[in-house]
């Protein structure tokens, strides 16, 4: 047999070994992810609190899928992904998790065939490939289950480039490719709309490595995108509505244009900052309270520097114009302009925009060392040390999301002022009776944001802290309807019903039909006498969750207050079938079919009352008022 054939070097440099090779060290970082739990910032939303997700594909769901603008964004096809997670495979956290990394997989192995197919360079290729799969910054993306719309979205987007390169080599308008390219544009959009700027890229990629601007000219390559502009203003026009009325845009004074614009410059010197050195890696990232005007002169001056010498440096080195622009083109709709939430900046927005700088980068290496002709062992040996060290902080970046303390401990720990996570990790503690901590956390929180509501939220002997704290925190953003929930709770827990039903209407103008909301407005408005209005609210999580006890309770309550007797009873009998155990039910049904008449009924349901409880002086009470006695 010829020992060429047979050679290590010619093994491994055959696809099927390569994508194996992928595979492992996707693997190697991500297996731990199978044993992880939900996370607590944005998994209940998407998956283990959301009934649509959960209820699987059924039409109902996929129609909401398709129409709902719930986590302030539109990607139905994200929300259709983990609709089949839920029905293949349950409500566990390992199936979504388990698929964010296949999908990562996939991603890394059409960044392997697409660079190979663009270039012909095998080794460059591998390198391109591997890094993007084990980069330490993506690991937000792929072990967070609520970034599934990054994986899913990056799918389609390297799907689309793939069919675009193979239209562009063929040349024909009206052919198969053409047409798969639009269709995986438009799946790309409805996971994530970072995508939009696409077909920019591609018009980097018609400069190098494509060379199509060598046979045609620059407005015959921008009518063939059309149809890709087409979708871009349709998705776009949609996300914003959608995140405006979601509360997620803002345009609010406290962050004015010229501080966007500052952020912007730093977010990308941030960005290719943890590229080459990814340690710190955070979520979330916190806008400075302080931020001086070197940093920022200093950011403006190397992006502008930066593009001026791709510019430049176009003819004689493409790859670097292609790749350093592909990075700056993705980034623009996330850079913070047009502000999307309250972070300063976010490791997922890497996630596809990081490519052309791995293109940029290990072409340039690879043209260096051939021009000083360095020993290729020593290439080897440098490429080994490089992915091994890649590879070990990705897999150290990937346990902090074991669990919500690690993750929010970590944020902490390596960002400033991170009121965020602070108040994020302060609610961990106080959820796990961990008051103390809790309270520590709090008091930090407010140290940064004079921001302490929520702190009421713990138990009640820390009820009297002063209500200016609910000020406060509606000084933050009166636009977030967690915010408002919150300040909505704190209210009610301190008695003032008309700041917390105000508080809990206006969340719910931004994220309609919640359970949890309607449920507290719902006691708010009983509390205040409302009871009308508690008793629409009481109906609609009764719509929403048939089998909510305490929605029974309530609502059988109002309409006892109501001298609606006969409702009453209804409603009390159907939360008793909830809870067949329960003294407290009894008796209230028992009280409502005395106020009926119903003598016979009441006695039986105070006796089962105290058969359960024989202490419920309730049911005593009531029997001695009906001149009965337990038998």
């Amino acid at each position: 047999m010829n020992s060429q054939t047979t050679s290590p070097i010619r093994l491994l440099s055959h696809p099927v070994a390569i994508c194996l090779l992928l595979a492992l060290a996707t693997l190697a970082v991500y297996f731990p992810v199978k044993n992880f739990d939900f996370a607590g910032y944005d998994d209940s939303g998407y998956f283990f609190a959301n009934d649509h997700v959960l209820g699987g594909l059924t039409w109902a769901n996929i129609k909401w899928a398709f129409t709902s603008g719930e986590q302030a964004n539109w990607h139905p096809l994200t929300w259709l992904s983990l609709m089949l997670d839920a029905q293949l495979f349950g409500k566990g956290a390992t199936a979504p998790h388990i698929t964010n990394v296949l999908l990562h997989l996939g991603n890394s192995i059409l960044v392997f065939v697409l660079a190979r197919r663009w270039t012909a360079a095998l080794w460059r290729s591998v390198a391109v490939a591997m890094l993007f799969a084990i980069h330490p910054q993506h690991v937000e993306s792929v072990a967070w289950v609520a970034e599934r719309k990054d994986v899913l979205s990056g799918f389609f987007g390297l799907l689309t480039l793939l069919s675009y390169t193979q239209y562009a080599r063929s040349g024909r308008v009206l052919s198969l490719p053409y047409g798969l390219a639009i269709f995986f544009f438009a799946c790309g959009l409805m996971s994530k709309p970072i995508l939009v700027t696409l077909p920019f890229v591609m018009l980097l990629l018609d400069f190098w490595p494509l060379q199509r601007f060598e046979i045609f000219a620059l407005a015959r390559l921008l009518i063939e995108k059309i149809p890709f502009f087409l979708l871009i203003m349709a998705s776009s026009v949609v996300t914003f509505l959608v995140q405006q009325k979601g509360g997620a845009v803002h345009l609010f004074p406290g962050l004015p244009l010229g501080a966007r614009i500052e952020n912007a410059f730093i977010s990308f010197a941030c960005y290719l900052m943890k590229f080459f050195w990814p340690v710190n890696l955070a979520i979330p990232y916190p806008h400075p309270i302080h931020r001086p005007a070197w940093p920022v002169i200093s950011a403006i001056v190397l992006f502008s520097a930066l593009c001026l010498a791709a510019l430049v440096l176009r003819k004689r080195f493409p790859y670097v114009f292609t790749g350093w622009f592909w990075f700056v083109g993705m980034l623009i709709p996330v850079i913070g302009l047009v502000q999307i939430g309250n972070a300063a900046m976010a490791d997922r927005y890497m996630y596809f925009s990081s490519i052309g700088l791995l293109i940029a980068v290990i072409w340039g290496i690879a043209e260096v060392c051939a021009r000083w002709r360095v020993p290729p062992c020593f290439i080897v040996f440098a490429a080994m040390f490089l992915l091994l060290a890649c590879g070990l902080q990705a897999r150290s970046q990937v346990d902090t999301w074991k669990d919500d303390e690690s993750l929010y401990v970590h944020a902490v720990t390596v960002t400033k002022d991170n009121y965020v996570a602070t108040q994020l990790l302060a609610y961990w503690y106080s959820t796990h009776g961990n008051v103390g901590k809790a309270l520590d956390y709090y008091h930090r929180s407010l140290q940064i944001s004079n921001d302490l509501a929520i702190l009421l939220y713990s138990k009640d002997e820390h009820g009297q802290v002063s209500r200016s704290y609910y000020f406060n925190t509606l000084s933050i953003n009166t636009n977030d309807p967690t915010d408002l929930y919150n300040a909505g709770n704190a209210s009610a827990k301190l008695g003032y019903w008309d700041e917390a039903i105000r508080d809990y209407r206006r969340a719910l103008q931004i994220t309609p039909n919640q359970p949890d909301i309607l449920a507290n407005l719902g006691y708010a408005l009983t509390q205040d006498r409302q009871l009308a209005d508690a008793t629409v609210c009481f109906q609609a999580v009764l719509k929403l969750n048939p089998d909510s006890l305490e929605a029974h309770n309530n609502l059988a309550t109002v309409f006892f207050l109501q001298t609606n007797f006969d409702e009453a009873a209804k409603q009390f009998y159907a939360a008793l079938q909830l809870s067949p155990d329960d003294e407290r039910l009894c008796a209230n049904l028992a009280r409502a079919y005395a106020r009926l008449g119903q003598t016979n009924l009441a006695v039986q349901y105070y006796q089962q009352a105290l058969r359960l409880q024989p202490g419920d002086q309730r049911a005593r009470v009531g029997l001695q008022a009906l001149g009965a006695t337990l038998r």
